[in-house]
This record gives C-alpha cells, structure tokens and sequence, in this order.
C-alpha cells in the first residue's frame, strides 16, 4: 500500500466545487456570486486543517518521528527519564582574616555574569575555607575550570572580595537533553529488555546522569566480580569528568535501584591522549581549517573510545568532508592509533602544514 498523500488546500477546493457541481448539473451553482462556491472554500478550509491535525497525530503514534512533547510520554512509558538542566556544583575557595563567617546563601559571580551561591555556613580557619557553592541558574554555562576567580557580590567583613574554585572544579551543569539524545536512549531500552546487569544495563544507567553522552563497560575491570565504567561529556569544551563528575556517576550508579549487589562497580575517567594532527590543506582559508576542526571532533566522538584503535583512513575521510576542502596531505600522525586500556584520544593542536 503506498504512503498516504495529504490533499493541498487547493486540490480540496476543486473536489468540493466538483462535488457540488455533479448535484447541481445546470451549472448555476459556478455563478460567480453564488454563495456555494464560498462554502467550498470554507469546508476546504476546515478539511485541510483536520487532515493537518491527522498527520501530525499519525507522526506521534512511532516514537521515532513523534516531536519531544510526545517522544517524552513514550520514553516515560518505557521508564526512560528526559534529562532536563542540572546545575554545576563544587567548591569554592575564600580568604580571609581568621573567624570570619560566610554564610550560606552567599552570591558570587564569575567575570561573565554567571552567578553561584554558597550551600553551606563557613568560616575563615588557617586564612581559608572551602565551602561548598552551587550554580544560580542551571545549564552547562556553570561549569567552571579550577582556580577560576569568582567575585563577591555584596563585600563580606573581613573577607577577601574573590575566592576561587577549587581543585575539583565546578561540575555538573548541563543543558536540557535533545530530541536525538531521547530517543537513542528510548531506542535502547526497547531493543535491549533489562537482564539485571547485563552490558547495556549498564550503559543505560550511566547515560542517564545528565550531559553524559557516551559510556563504556569492562568486565572484571580490576579484578573478578568489578565492573568498569568509563563516561564522557561530549557537549563540553572538555569532554573529560571531572573527579566531582565521578564521584557523582558513582554515587549514582551505587542506588539500590541500580546495579546488581554482587557487582563491583567502578565509575572512571578516560585518560586523554591528546592526537596533535600536522595537515596541508588547499585550499587553505580560516574558514575551512575551522570546518576540518568541526569534522575531527565529529569523528572523534563517533569513533574514539578508551583502548580503542583509530585508521588514518578515517582520519583522512573526516578531513576530505569538511566543507571547501579540494585535497590535503595528512603529515601527521603517520600510523594507526591505538589507545591503550583506560585512555582515549581527543584532539590536541592541530598544525597547518606548509
């Protein structure tokens, strides 16, 4: 049976008009002031938004063609949870004179306006104290480096105006999950049933932490009845997690409701390996070293993994693809990549050959 096609507007008006007219065969019912000759563009009108509403609703029954509002009740039919915004998280550094307190609620903003409040009372000991703060708003903007410098909003008594973030890092912020995220997860609950443990339980679990994009499993990871689990951020300038993000995905893959009792389970991060590219474009423009940088990353988060192996060819295919390129030589690297077992490549600088 072929597809079904939707009737334009116009293809309506001239079935009505036709309809019409086999019951009025004398033809006075095309008189140009006929009010039958309106109400078919009137019932054109309604018929046409009706068949609009059935093909959107037809769109809504298969969960790969249905919009987010609707992808969202078939993922929580299936128990998969949309991952909305989190807030980054950490610790910040302040300074100051001996038993001066901070208190908790405390605003900070970091030098581009994002703001950050204390969870937590704290109180200058040894010219420090590290308290815990949080994100104002939630989204990926919150995450923030080590030593980033975050300024008080209202000056504090015998507090120093700025603080730091600590060594952790401010983690954890990620934006609203997308559409395509959703449904690979929706997909892989359904065409992997649970089995208490099995590889993509696993995966599963660890893909449900907010901005997690990519997760790998190893059986007997350190040893008889532990289970690895390596994780990465691909949205993130630093696809690596942080030792809060670990912390956090271990946290998490630790519930009762999670991974099996007699399983040692072992969040950890990839070891980056930094892949630094030496390549002669032509032509080469600004423009078009940018598009092969957008191409290496792509190819990078479909084909690197920890212990995996990455061909030039591929290499080489990711960089013919990017817009305007005519041909290039790829001096570097010059042979296979092999990761070794908990590391992972990731792009490096790249060099622009003459």
């Amino acid at each position: 049976m072929d597809d079904f096609s939707r009737p334009t507007y116009s293809e309506l008006v001239a079935r009505i008009e036709a309809d019409i007219t086999a019951k009025f065969p004398s033809g006075s019912s095309r008189l140009r002031r006929m009010v039958l000759i309106a109400l078919a563009r009137v019932m054109a009108g309604i018929a046409h938004g009706l068949y609009g509403f059935i093909a959107f609703a037809a769109k809504q029954i298969i969960p790969t063609t249905a919009n987010l509002t609707y992808l969202k009740l078939w993922a929580s039919f299936w128990g998969v949870v949309w991952k909305a915004r989190a807030k980054a998280h950490g610790a910040a550094v302040f300074t100051g004179t001996d038993g001066s307190p901070i208190a908790s609620g405390t605003l900070l903003q970091r030098a581009d306006g994002v703001e950050f409040t204390t969870d937590e009372d704290g109180v200058i000991a040894g010219g420090t104290a590290t308290i815990a703060v949080t994100a104002s708003e939630a989204g990926a903007d919150g995450n923030t480096a080590a030593a980033a410098t975050l300024s008080l909003v209202s000056p504090i008594a015998g507090v120093q105006g700025t603080a730091t973030v600590g060594a952790g890092t401010l983690s954890g912020g990620a934006d609203d999950e997308t559409p395509e995220s959703l449904l690979t997860r929706l997909l892989q609950r359904v065409q992997n049933p649970p089995e208490g443990g099995a590889d993509h339980d696993y995966e599963r679990w660890a893909l449900e932490r907010p901005g997690v994009t990519r997760a790998w499993i190893y059986r007997a990871w350190l040893g008889a009845g532990t289970v690895g689990i390596a994780f990465v951020y691909d949205d993130r300038a630093d696809i690596i997690p942080t030792e809060q993000d670990v912390a956090d995905m271990q946290a998490y893959l630790e519930a009762p409701s999670r991974g099996p009792s007699t399983a040692d389970i072992i969040a950890f991060a990839p070891v980056p390996d930094p892949i630094d590219p030496d390549i002669t474009l032509t032509p080469d423009t600004e423009s078009i070293r940018a598009a092969v940088i957008a191409e290496l990353k792509d190819f990078l988060r479909r084909d690197a993994k920890p212990g995996g192996t990455l061909r030039l060819s591929r290499i080489g295919e990711a960089i013919s693809i990017a817009a305007g390129e005519d041909y290039h030589t790829l001096n570097s690297p010059a042979e296979t990549i092999t990761a070794a077992a908990g590391h992972m490549p990731v792009l490096g600088d790249v060099t622009w050959g003459a």
